[in-house]
């Protein structure tokens, strides 16, 4: 649960440090700008807040591997939901008013996790998980997102390095096999959810892998 402090926690500040400027530089996420993936955020952060006060009364049926699903195709930034949050983005029309919604809810969602019992069975998507499996699925999604923030930001703080290892770790977890260790955990992350394309030399070292990527969270 430290880990999702501290990798939410730099997410929120890598956002508040923006400069308005670059809310409308292209982010990570195919279809988004980085407001988009902000006004995403600030749901991702609602979620944290409702999952967090929904007990559940049976034993959990996921835990931060299994919580994730894999979707069959890359998203487009067709998809009705996608879509949705262009438009809700827009109709902050001042970065100042995104950062200061993500701030508020962000860091009441990172109060909320502090305050929640490790063991405590919560439920999200119709699914049971701990209170402890949940936030540490939380990391690699808050990580995934903070390399979206800045992909096309250099100079922009990336996520702290314990956060980017786990998710690694995680992914690979997923994958049922492990990266190439010439490949640093930013690398395994971007490659390994199609968020980069592999350099040929990658692919060769990928070997099998390379056929079951990317993977597409969900």
């Amino acid at each position: 649960m430290d880990l999702f402090f501290r990798s939410w926690s730099a997410l929120r500040t890598a956002v508040a440090e923006l400069p308005d400027e670059d809310f409308a530089q292209p982010s990570g996420c195919t279809g988004w700008l980085v407001r988009d993936l902000v006004c995403h955020l600030i749901i991702d952060a609602q979620d944290v807040l409702i999952t967090l006060v929904t007990p559940a009364d049976t034993e959990p049926t996921r835990d931060a591997v299994t919580y994730w699903d894999l979707a069959d195709t890359p998203p487009t930034g067709d998809d009705p939901l996608d879509a949705l949050i262009v438009r809700l983005a827009a109709a902050y029309q001042q970065p100042r008013l995104l950062k200061f919604h993500f701030d508020d809810v962000g860091s009441a969602a990172g109060r909320a996790a502090e305050l929640a019992d490790p063991d405590l069975w919560v439920s999200t998507r119709d699914e049971v998980l701990t209170v402890d499996d949940y936030l540490s699925a939380y990391v690699l999604e808050s990580t995934l997102h903070h390399l979206d923030l800045i992909a096309h930001l250099p100079g922009t703080a990336e996520p702290p390095a314990e956060g980017l290892a786990r998710s690694r770790d995680m992914l690979e977890k997923i994958a049922g096999a492990a990266f190439p260790a010439s490949f640093s955990d930013t690398d395994a992350l971007l490659v390994g959810t199609g968020r980069r394309a592999p350099t040929d030399a990658e692919k060769a070292e990928l070997g099998a892998l390379v056929a079951n990527l990317p993977l597409v969270l969900g």
